[in-house]
């Protein structure tokens, strides 16, 4: 009998901390999306390193997340749907890009915003997009354009 109580009151235990643990990750990671957030949309020609979940930020400072992706059949481009806080008020000529946070960091959704009086409404496309840079499509630019250039120093007289 003891020993029952013992087991119901260690399994209780490790379910609150369960319960407990899900809804700290949950609130971490703006899974439990409320109605302190706005729908936003843009479309990418690459979106390589993101996923839902990613981080939108803006200077620096994590504003959102990455809530939806998916391949639009028609255009071949990757269509984003990204949530961002009521208080982050974008002008409709913002950007949005995929950044890196260095040559070994995790990819994150970055908004820089415009200069134009009128904001994004909930639910409008931000059209000014740049999809993400290959790290090694880069090397590779760069390794090809240093050799093409001191060639053609050389052949200059």
């Amino acid at each position: 009998m003891a020993y029952e109580r013992a087991e119901i009151l260690a399994g209780a235990a490790i379910l609150a901390v369960a319960i407990g643990f899900t809804v700290y990750a949950g609130a971490g990671t703006n899974l439990m999306q409320g109605a302190d957030s706005y729908a936003l949309t843009a479309s990418f020609r690459s979106i390589e390193g993101v996923s839902i979940g990613t981080d939108v930020r803006l200077a620096g400072v994590k504003v959102g997340t990455v809530t939806d992706l998916k391949l639009n059949p028609e255009t071949y481009f990757a269509d984003a749907v990204i949530s961002v806080r009521n208080d982050v008020i974008l002008p409709i000529d913002s950007t949005i890009l995929v950044s890196s946070e260095g040559l070994l960091g995790g990819t994150f959704v970055e908004l820089q915003p415009g200069g134009m009086p009128d904001a994004l409404a909930p639910g409008d496309e931000i059209e000014d997009t740049q999809g993400a840079v290959s790290v090694i499509s880069l090397l590779m630019k760069f390794a090809g354009g240093g050799e093409g250039d001191a060639a053609a120093g050389s052949a200059t007289p």
